[in-house]
């Protein structure tokens, strides 16, 4: 795949799972470095944190998701370039993954729990995914924080 080692050609999703990625990710990022490949790295911190409660729903925590910062930190120590996440987000008001300023509980998931495959972000909790990311971005880069 890529043999001419055109950037952006080449994407790896990470899709570990909080517990696995602060010990596997350096390892995948120094075998692409040393091969001295090219490569997009994507964050899927959706998939590998999921789990189902006491009354049978698929959910997810954010304060797994949060763990997606370690994505950006390793990145950072390694000399390596985050390139994106990717989210499940809806624009509808669901009550599919707990955590965050919304409120959601595991006691209000029955309110709007719509999905039938994997859970998803309402949109109050994908923006403060975004700004949580766009903080550590601006970190980084040497950028005074967001007021």
């Amino acid at each position: 795949m890529n043999p001419n080692n055109i950037p952006g050609s080449l994407t790896i999703i990470v899709c570990l799972g909080a517990k696995k990625l602060c010990k596997n990710l350096p390892r995948l990022i120094h075998a692409v470095q040393r091969e001295g490949k090219s490569v997009l790295w994507i964050s899927n911190p959706m998939h590998r944190n999921t789990f189902k409660t006491e009354t049978g729903y698929k959910i997810c925590d954010l304060s797994a998701i949060y763990d997606l910062c370690a994505f950006f930190d390793i990145h950072n120590e390694m000399g390596s370039h985050p390139s994106g996440v990717h989210l499940e987000m809806t624009s509808e008001d669901v009550t599919e993954c707990i955590g965050g300023l919304s409120g959601v509980m595991k006691d209000t998931l029955k309110d709007q729990y719509h999905t039938f495959c994997d859970p998803h972000l309402n949109g109050e909790q994908a923006l403060e995914l975004a700004f949580l990311i766009a903080e550590r971005m601006r970190q980084h880069t040497g950028l005074p924080p967001l007021e």
